[in-house]
């Protein structure tokens, strides 16, 4: 008897009154709007604009679902299309099956398109988004709990995860790996933050690293699993994705840093323009302020008129000015007469 373990839900479907909700699905949900969150935080901290992330998502998501579901029915096409099987199932992703190759793959197609829309460098959103993304696989990875799949070797240890009996599946406790991939998914994310803080990794090098990192440890709790795979040479069609994928990404890394060393200044031309506009009206107000303040030192606002030394010009210069209307007459009279003279 095992004294401990986790358990597994009952159902996969949390009723919110007359809406199912499945287990699945809401912990997709919730994985896509934390990488959206702080793909947007991580994208303004490099010069970009509030709201850009997640106008690119609107056709990343889409994609990477598509692509995702795509990968899953091709590699594994026997539960959709073999004898007995009903291949309107291939629809149902809601009852699970999600391969993050073809997500990633087609999400950044979409997320290319959403970039062009901006224009706005692929690459440096890439590197915006990465830990966001590892943070909503691990929180996906879940899903996979409530649906009790992809799950590894039996095993009695502690943590061992509990699979109840149904039609595709035995009865006994097992690795759990979707655990072991969520918690593998925080520690590529924190990697990822940390490498970047401390590198300054930009033009695509720090999506990269995500990848890699993913990658290294998909291959071994891939290797753990017991659910039906296509193999190759030995090994589960994953695994050699994983180890395929892992030589491309590193080798994106090398290459990158040789032909394109440092991180990108500008990532987004608007915020640049903003940027670039708030500091000339900055300029243009400490200009003001500072002929303000040149004024004011001369004392030429304060300056009061002083009394004139009797007989001086000043005085004259203030009788005249100070003059009656009759002191005028009498002055242009004299004008005439001296001009009719003439």
């Amino acid at each position: 008897m095992d004294l401990a373990y986790i358990p597994s839900p009952s159902t996969g479907v949390i009723n919110l009154g007359p809406i199912p909700l499945r287990g699945y699905a809401f912990c997709i949900i919730i994985g896509v709007f934390v990488a959206v969150w702080y793909g947007n935080k991580r994208w303004i901290a490099r010069g970009g604009t509030a709201g850009t992330v997640a106008d690119i998502a609107v056709w990343a998501v889409p994609f990477g679902l598509v692509g995702g579901r795509l990968y899953h029915v091709i590699t594994d096409y026997q539960l959709y299309f073999s004898e007995g099987e009903n291949w309107v199932d291939a629809f149902k992703i809601w009852e699970g099956g999600l391969g993050i190759w073809g997500a990633i793959a087609l999400g950044a197609v979409g997320a290319w398109i959403g970039c062009r829309r901006r224009g706005i460098p692929l690459p440096a959103y890439a590197d915006a988004i990465a830990p966001g993304i590892a943070f909503a696989q691990a929180i996906g990875r879940w899903g996979n709990w409530f649906n009790q799949e992809l799950y590894g070797r039996p095993t009695d240890l502690p943590w061992a995860l509990e699979i109840t009996e149904s039609a595709n599946r035995e009865a006994g406790t097992y690795h759990p790996t979707f655990l072991y991939e969520s918690l593998w998914c925080v520690g590529v994310a924190l990697l990822v933050i940390w490498a970047d803080r401390r590198f300054k990794l930009g033009h695509g090098r720090a999506f990269a690293l995500y990848v890699a990192a993913y990658c290294a440890g998909r291959a071994w709790i891939e290797y753990m699993r017991v659910d039906e795979a296509h193999h190759i040479l030995g090994l589960r069609l994953n695994v050699w994705t994983a180890i395929i994928v892992f030589v491309l990404a590193v080798a994106y890394i090398v290459i990158s840093a040789r032909v394109s060393p440092g991180r990108e200044e500008i990532v987004e031309r608007k915020a640049d323009q903003a940027d670039r506009t708030a500091e000339a009206d900055a300029d243009a107000a400490e200009g003001t302020d500072g002929a303000d303040e040149a004024v004011k030192g001369s004392g030429a606002e304060d300056a009061e008129p002083q009394d004139a030394a009797p007989g001086s010009g000043a005085d004259a210069d203030v009788d005249v000015d100070a003059g009656s209307g009759k002191d005028v007459e009498h002055g242009a009279g004299n004008g005439a007469g001296s001009a009719a003279k003439n």
